[in-house]
């Protein structure tokens, strides 16, 4: 069995191409991340302290907001959600500029502020309620700041997110209320 041989400008060109192709995917990643804090509206919410570190992940904060947990009634009017179900979170100004829940559909809203989420599986620790995750939920830093951040979370801080369109977030940072 005779395999073509490959030229070295063969090789070279295919190489460039691999290299290319795989720096395009990681500029779409990139900038697929960062296009809600380019076009989005600045959200203010209210966060919960979460253990901040992990051997695996380094040095970071995982955040859990008001936002995060859904009562069961408001959801379970619309229907019964599936796992990993795309849901849309009305959110409305309230004290210090703060957003809070004003609502949740499954559909897109035609209008007004939202954030789009995934519906998580009930537990035995909230049976009244879905926990939704909206890819927003961890923010890392030096472990310094990380320590610091646990502390400041403890008491009161806010997570200033920009949200696209779409419903897409975007975290910006964290900080004091």
């Amino acid at each position: 069995m005779n395999l073509p041989q490959l030229s070295k400008k063969g090789m070279i060109a295919g190489l460039s191409l691999v290299i290319l192709l795989q720096t395009g995917i990681l500029a779409m990643v990139y900038i697929s991340a960062r296009i809600p804090m380019w076009t989005g509206s600045p959200v203010l919410l209210e966060t919960r302290p979460v253990d901040p570190r992990s051997l695996f992940r380094g040095n970071y904060a995982r955040l859990n907001y008001d936002i995060s947990r859904i009562p069961a009634q408001e959801i379970n009017r619309l229907g019964k959600p599936r796992p990993n179900e795309r849901v849309y979170v009305r959110l409305t100004p309230g004290p210090d500029q703060v957003h809070v829940y004003k609502g949740v559909s499954f559909t897109r809203p035609e209008s007004g502020l939202f954030i789009r989420g995934r519906i998580q599986e009930r537990s035995w620790r909230s049976a009244g309620s879905y926990r939704i995750r909206y890819g927003i939920e961890a923010y890392f830093a030096p472990k310094e700041k990380a320590l610091a951040l646990e502390k400041q979370l403890r008491t009161s801080a806010v997570a200033k997110i920009y949200i696209s369109d779409s419903g897409k977030p975007a975290l910006e940072g964290i900080y004091d209320r």
